[in-house]
């Protein structure tokens, strides 16, 4: 980043950066980061003008306006991001011979594509709760619809027993925004270190709360009837880590000097965890 970047005020940064943001941030995307073919021509050229432009603006040849479109334009090197589909959908496949591997699936030739691949049916059902934690989730990704397959969005019914509880848990590749449908919940997530902040809500039916993206979460039925919620969550495949089953009960296991020393707890303690059995209700 240019020097001269740091030494502009608040006020002329903010300032240029309106007029930038009505030009500069208006363009199309650039192409994807390479050093081969085409792309690689045009990274190479920005650079280039990039560098230049820098140079001129730390002999006094420009503007802040100018000097901030360089701060923008230097950004998009760091913070692009993977581009949004370039077809209409792509049904995922297991066949290798007669696809194109795009988000962790192949997919299936457009022209076999069929109703189905788009399509999943008995959300209605109630599922059988009748498990040491109480809760049972029914996932509804590219796993049971093929057809979400690049597209960025999934859902998943979480049915509770009276006081059944989704335990701690993440999503690494989603956000996740829940409502419930029947009964109460207590729910609630922790931002990350330092702060371990709690946010916490009692959620009856039709309220809706937000789990951001990678933090630790959970939900509890704390009535003494069934519970239901549906959660939406931005990810064809968003993933779960539930925080007890990834600690306690690992393949291998994590040697409990580790976790006596992260837990400050007796190795018996550490022991008798693992040896209970985690029930996998995601």
């Amino acid at each position: 980043m240019c020097p001269k970047l740091i030494r502009l005020g608040s006020t002329a940064i903010d300032n240029a950066f309106q007029s930038i943001n009505r030009v500069v941030l208006r363009g199309a995307s650039p192409p994807s980061r390479s050093s081969k073919g085409r792309n690689g021509r045009y990274w190479r050229k920005r650079d280039e003008r990039l560098a230049s432009r820098c140079q001129a603006c730390e002999s006094g040849g420009c503007s802040a306006v100018q000097s901030i479109a360089i701060m923008v334009l230097a950004s998009t090197l760091a913070f692009a991001s993977d581009p949004s589909p370039l077809q209409d959908f792509c049904v995922a496949v297991n066949d290798s011979k007669s696809a194109v591997f795009v988000n962790g699936k192949f997919c299936n030739d457009p022209k076999l594509a069929k109703a189905d691949d788009f399509f999943f049916s008995g959300l209605l059902t109630p599922r059988n709760t009748s498990n040491p934690i109480g809760s049972t989730v029914t996932p509804v990704n590219v796993m049971q619809i093929p057809g979400l397959n690049t597209l960025g969005i999934s859902l998943a019914r979480i049915d509770f027993a009276p006081y059944g509880l989704n335990p701690p848990h993440t999503h690494p590749r989603g956000t996740e925004i829940l409502v419930v449908l029947e009964g109460t919940l207590y729910v609630g997530f922790v931002t990350s270190n330092p702060e371990n902040r709690l946010f916490t809500k009692v959620l009856y039916p039709g309220d809706v709360f937000v789990f951001p993206e990678g933090l630790i979460h959970f939900q509890f039925n704390e009535g003494k009837t069934n519970a239901v919620a549906i959660s939406g969550l931005s990810s064809q495949n968003p993933g779960v880590i539930t925080i007890a089953n990834a600690v306690f009960g690992s393949n291998p296991k994590i040697s409990d000097d580790v976790l006596a020393k992260a837990f400050q707890v007796d190795k018996k303690v550490v022991d008798y965890l693992q040896a209970q059995f985690w029930w996998p209700n995601n």
